[in-house]
């Protein structure tokens, strides 16, 4: 059986070895991006031993993935990407009767509350949100300021900034990188202008870096911070993939929670805190897949399983642990007799215990 597979590089190494331990071949159509990973992969895969034919990767656009969701020889199919992407991978994907697995978007909430230990707050949600550019489904893109807490703690958000080393992955001393593409920069920078056009306060101005030049290569953005943010903005309600830190103050945890609840996306979600009580209460009452108590990326160990809620995910089964081995496998139940020809006789009736 194939499983087939369009995923960005974190998520394709949750997915081949549970695909392939279980007894199926793997392809996997990696965006035509950044397809240089995938094809690195590969290579590693080969030079490790694995035969020809179980891990493939089959370079393309969308007319590359529509032929992967009908052809009839590919029995499942896993996806992670926006989430109208997603949901269109899903509805094809199961109309053709395949089994999918396909993940959307996110726009992941840091709940702060004001007796939160806010250095330690402060350097979560730093790495959090600039890991990676921003670039990931588990970043913390939105913090949730509860009640008086916000000018201290965007304070010593703002003092970890000048920390954070840009640049290219060729220098040693580079932290943050370039983003994918021009457009998708330039789409970032965007609801930077549209935040402040709109009434936030801009209090790190990524586009200020010297290596932000829009016409020129490089694709880089330095890290932002915007501060009073409403829940109203272009930029609040549209996942910005990007090195951007969104501050919204808050009067009291249920405002802080509502806000969570009501948003079209459930990937992940923290609350920061040293009460053991509220955290308890976070825990049952967020409608959020993954929840990290005083942890910034709640990712969980391999024996659960990742995958979110609401608009982050179309399927039933979750990536890794327990749900990976199910969604990459089919049961089958055997019901079997030895009975003694001597003493057998016919029986119409159906088989039953005793």
């Amino acid at each position: 059986r194939d499983w087939s597979s369009d995923v960005c590089s974190s998520d394709l190494m949750w997915m081949f070895a549970n695909a392939i331990m279980c007894g199926n071949t793997f392809i996997l159509k990696p965006s035509e991006k950044d397809p240089s990973a995938s094809n690195y992969l590969g290579a590693l895969l080969k030079e490790a031993g694995v035969p020809d034919g179980v891990f493939n990767v089959v370079h393309g656009d969308r007319v590359a993935v529509d032929a992967i969701l009908a052809h009839p020889d590919v029995k499942a199919v896993s996806f992670v990407g926006s989430t109208p992407i997603a949901k269109a991978i899903y509805e094809t994907g199961t109309k053709h009767g395949k089994r999918v697995q396909a993940l959307g978007g996110a726009k992941n909430h840091m709940l702060v509350l004001p007796d939160a230990d806010l250095d330690m707050a402060a350097d979560a949600a730093v790495s959090a949100a600039y890991g990676s550019a921003g670039e990931r489904c588990m970043a913390i893109s939105v913090v949730l300021a509860v009640g008086d807490v916000g000018d201290a703690l965007v304070a010593k958000i703002r003092e970890r900034l000048p920390k954070i080393n840009v640049g290219p992955g060729s220098d040693p001393k580079a932290e943050m990188g370039p983003l994918v593409t021009r457009e998708h920069r330039d789409k970032v920078a965007g609801y930077l202008q549209s935040g402040k056009d709109q009434g936030a306060t801009l209090v790190a101005d990524g586009r200020e870096h010297p290596l932000y030049h829009p016409t020129d290569g490089g694709y880089f953005l330095g890290v932002s911070l915007m501060d009073h943010v409403d829940p109203s903005m272009d930029s609040y309600r549209n996942e910005i993939f990007g090195p951007v830190l969104q501050v919204v103050r808050v009067p009291d945890y249920a405002t802080g929670l509502k806000l969570i609840n009501e948003n079209p996306y459930g990937n992940g979600t923290a609350i920061f805190t040293r009460d053991g009580g509220a955290a308890r209460r976070f825990q049952f009452e967020v409608e959020v897949g993954m929840v990290g108590l005083n942890v910034p990326i709640p990712v969980p160990v391999s024996y659960y399983s990742f995958g979110g809620w609401k608009g982050s995910l179309f399927g039933d089964l979750h990536m890794y642990g327990p749900e990976g081995i199910a969604f990459y496998t089919r049961g089958k139940v055997v019901t079997s007799r030895w009975p003694d020809p001597g003493t057998s006789s016919v029986d119409l009736g159906f088989p039953r215990t005793r």
